[in-house]
This record gives C-alpha cells, sequence and structure tokens, in this order.
C-alpha cells in the first residue's frame, strides 16, 4: 500500500495564478494540467505588469518596476493590484529581478535598466525601501535565486557574461562561472541548498535558445535535465515538490517533479499558455481565486 505524506502538495492541489503583461490576459492554471480558467486582476492600466519583477512579502504578492512605471510597487489585494505608496528607491524599466528573502519577510530587488545597466540592490519589507550592497557584475535579465539561502544572479544579457555571485553580510562574493555566457533564464532555490537554472539564451553561441536544467551544487555547476522544448523569458515557481515553468519562446507550461531529496525525477507537459507570455508573474493560491 502506498501512503502519501500530507506535508506535500498533490499537483490536483495546486493553482497557480498567471499575470501577464496585459492584466486582462490572466488566467489559473492547475498543477495536474486539468484546468485552465480566465481569472479578473484589477490594476490602474493593464499593460501595468509589463516587465514586472515580483516576490511575496509577508505572504503577499508584490510587484516592481516594469515599463508602466518604474518606481512602483504594487501588492495584489484579493483580485486589485493596488499601488502602494512607498516607491522603489531607483527607476527599474526591465531586466530587473526581485526575490523573497529572511523567511519571505522582505523582498530584495536588483538590476535592471533606465539608461544603464543596473548593479543596485534595494530591500522591501512591505512598508519601506532601503538601499543595499550592489553587486560586482552587472545581470540585466540575470534574475535572483537562493543558493544555500542567499541570494544569487547568473549571466547577463547585455555584457553576455557567465558570472555568478552571491550575496551575504559582508557583500557579493564570487561562484564558479556557469558553463555559458547565459540569460534570460529562471532561477529556482531547492531546499537541499542548491539552486536550478533553466532554460536561457547562450551568448557564447549566438544566441542559441537552451533547453538545459542546470544545478549548483556544493559549489559546482552541472546538467541535470532538459525542458521538452528549448525556452527563455519564461518564469517558475516551486511548489509540493514540483517546480512548474511558463514558456514564453514555446508557450509549453511544463512541471519538474522532484522526488524527497530533490534529486529530479520527471519532465512533462502539463499544457500551453494562452500566448507568449513575457516572464509572466506566477502566484500560488487557491482553485477558485478571481474566476
Amino acid at each position: 500500500m502506498l501512503f502519501l505524506c500530507p506535508c506535500i502538495e498533490q499537483e490536483s492541489d495546486v493553482f497557480i495564478l498567471v499575470i501577464p503583461c496585459y492584466v486582462d490576459e490572466s488566467y489559473l492554471q492547475s498543477g495536474d494540467g486539468s484546468s485552465q480558467i480566465s481569472a479578473t486582476i484589477n490594476a490602474p492600466r493593464n499593460d501595468y505588469a509589463e516587465y514586472a519583477a515580483h516576490a511575496l512579502v509577508n505572504g503577499k504578492l508584490h510587484i516592481f518596476g516594469g515599463v508602466s512605471y518604474s518606481k512602483k510597487i504594487a501588492r495584489l489585494d484579493d483580485c486589485t493590484l493596488n499601488e502602494l505608496t512607498v516607491r522603489l528607491n531607483e527607476d527599474r524599466n526591465y531586466g530587473h529581478a526581485a526575490l523573497s528573502i529572511e523567511n519571505g519577510k522582505k523582498a530584495l530587488i536588483c538590476f535592471g535598466w533606465n539608461g544603464d545597466f543596473r548593479k543596485t540592490c534595494e530591500i522591501f519589507d512591505g512598508s519601506t525601501t532601503v538601499s543595499t550592497i550592489a553587486s560586482n557584475w552587472t545581470h540585466h535579465y540575470g534574475g535572483l535565486g537562493l543558493y544555500k539561502n542567499q541570494p544569487t544572479s547568473v549571466g547577463c544579457y547585455d555584457e553576455e557574461h557567465q558570472k555568478a555571485e552571491t550575496l551575504s553580510a559582508s557583500g557579493w562574493n564570487s561562484l564558479p562561472d556557469h558553463p555559458k555566457r547565459i540569460s534570460e533564464h529562471s532561477l529556482v532555490g531547492l531546499e537541499n541548498q542548491s539552486m536550478l537554472l533553466i532554460g536561457g539564451v547562450d551568448w557564447g553561441n549566438d544566441g542559441v535558445i537552451q533547453s538545459g536544467i542546470w544545478q549548483l551544487k556544493d559549489e559546482n555547476w552541472n546538467q541535470i535535465g532538459d525542458l521538452l522544448q528549448t525556452d527563455y523569458g519564461g518564469s517558475a515557481i516551486y511548489t509540493g515538490r514540483s517546480i512548474y515553468y511558463f514558456g514564453y519562446v514555446s508557450e509549453a507550461i511544463t512541471r519538474l517533479d522532484f522526488n524527497e531529496v530533490e534529486e529530479l525525477q520527471s519532465v512533462s507537459k502539463i499544457g500551453n499558455q494562452p500566448s507568449d507570455f513575457y516572464l509572466p508573474v506566477l502566484f500560488q493560491t487557491v482553485s477558485n481565486y478571481c474566476i
């Protein structure tokens, strides 16, 4: 007889709200691929989420920057993106990244572009923003993920480098270079202290789109698998021992399943996005959220 641990969510219990650049195209995706339903999200303008970064702060979804207003911070309350009076310290139009830190109590927002390619970072705690240590390298479209519970970024769209570095209390410290000059990938930290890099564009190979699933573990990069199709510009979310990757180029919604020690077990397609949504905002929620 097979007993399932109640602490691990099953795919049928997972529902992910997807907010694309145009909020009127938002939808709710089930983790088992059985349903995809339009969701109604209200915002000050329809392109409100375009190029915005997102992270959870105190359990609430927040979006940061983007082309509609490069200093904005907005919070999802029920089905409405409400713009807060607090602002980012710097303009972050696109290519920036956000990451939940300190057990979800704060968000780190870094990088981006507004006439130059920023190395700067700031921390938002739900009510205020404070500047913090700038990175050593630019990481425009390099993303942010957790490696050994520390914020980490890899690669860059513009400088086309393969540098990886991680933020500690003393500053940004170098990690082993990624094997490829990579950008526009997704970074996902696992509970076992490793970090995955999914998809992206390899600038060392004339910008070829990638399918690789790479793992940084014990200071070493290793490719542990592949997406079913090459992709970049997607978004990923980790829940219930599965990573859900919402692809931009392929439009495929892919689920990566892991075992109890977080070894990759399978890669499967569970559906398609309604269109080619670039860097969509993702939020795990309940089955009837805003539908």
